[in-house]
Order: C-alpha cells, then sequence, then structure tokens
C-alpha cells in the first residue's frame, strides 16, 4: 500500500518537474529529485535507486538550478551583448520573477537585455541580437532542465518495473 502511494504521489511529482522545466516559477529538477529519494526510501535504496544514483542525481539538480541562470548571460555574451545588456537580463530577470510569474522570468531577461543595450547607446539591430542571445541561452537552460527530469523518470520508471 505505501509504496503504491507512493508510487502515485511520484508520478505526480515527475510530471510537474517536466512542467517545470518549462515554467520558470516551477522548480522542475528538484520535484523530480523529490520523487525518486520518496521511492529510494520505501524501497530501501535498491537498485537502481541506490545512494550513490541519489547524490549524483543531487549534483545534477544543483548544476541545473546553477546553469538556468548562467546560461542566458552566456548566450547574451555569445551574440556580442556588452555588460549593459548582461545587467539589463539579470535585473529583467529579477524583475520578471517579481512582477509577472510565471512567465516573466523569461521575457524579462530578454526585454531587459534588449532595453538595457538600447540604454546603453547600441543599435536596435545590436540590441535585438543581444536578446537573441538571452533568448538562445535560456531555450538552452530550458533543455537541460529538461534532459535532467528525462534523466530522473528513467530511472523513476526503472525502479517501478524493478518492484
Amino acid at each position: 500500500m505505501l509504496l503504491t502511494i507512493v508510487a502515485i504521489v511520484g508520478i505526480v511529482l515527475i510530471i510537474l518537474g517536466f512542467a517545470g522545466s518549462v515554467l520558470p516559477a516551477v522548480p522542475g529538477p528538484p520535484l523530480c529529485l523529490v520523487a525518486l529519494a520518496l521511492l529510494a526510501i520505501a524501497t530501501g535504496f535498491a537498485p537502481p535507486l541506490t545512494y550513490v544514483l541519489l547524490i549524483v542525481m543531487a549534483a545534477i539538480t544543483i548544476m541545473t538550478a546553477f546553469v538556468d541562470y548562467i546560461v542566458p548571460v552566456i548566450g547574451a555574451r555569445r551574440y556580442g551583448a556588452s555588460s549593459w545588456g548582461v545587467w539589463g537580463s539579470i535585473i529583467g530577470m529579477i524583475a520578471g520573477i517579481v512582477f509577472f510569474p510565471p512567465f516573466g522570468m523569461v521575457l524579462g531577461t530578454i526585454i531587459g537585455a534588449i532595453v538595457f543595450e538600447v540604454i546603453g547607446g547600441k543599435g536596435h539591430g545590436d540590441a535585438l541580437r543581444a536578446g537573441w542571445g538571452v533568448f538562445v541561452g535560456t531555450m538552452a537552460g530550458l533543455a537541460i532542465k529538461f534532459a535532467a527530469c528525462g534523466v530522473m523518470a528513467y530511472y523513476f520508471v526503472r525502479a517501478l518495473f524493478a518492484l
């Protein structure tokens, strides 16, 4: 009975985790990690959900959290953003999270980069290019989070079938 409840809760967490990979306000990979941890505890850390796997998945989850904030800035830099654009993307991300959740983080980052590039004296074309870089970086971050959730979902399903 306990395993059934844990499995149902875990499946819901995995689904929410995938949604959180796309929706910036929802912590996707951490939800998937909680699902794995619950099932691991319920099964006594039986393979494939060992302590080592959970530590590796926790490390991946922590890395995705950092990557999610760093990759848009790297994308902006790669597409020619100045420090104005980088700061604009950071300020826009914070403003977007506060004022326009859940999609404000993505839109705020892009709009912030473009607006601050224009304020910094760049032309509209260069500012849009910096905004495009932020968009590409943001999409890369979302893809990385989605992939992390996919790996954790794989181990969750694999553990369910091992019962």
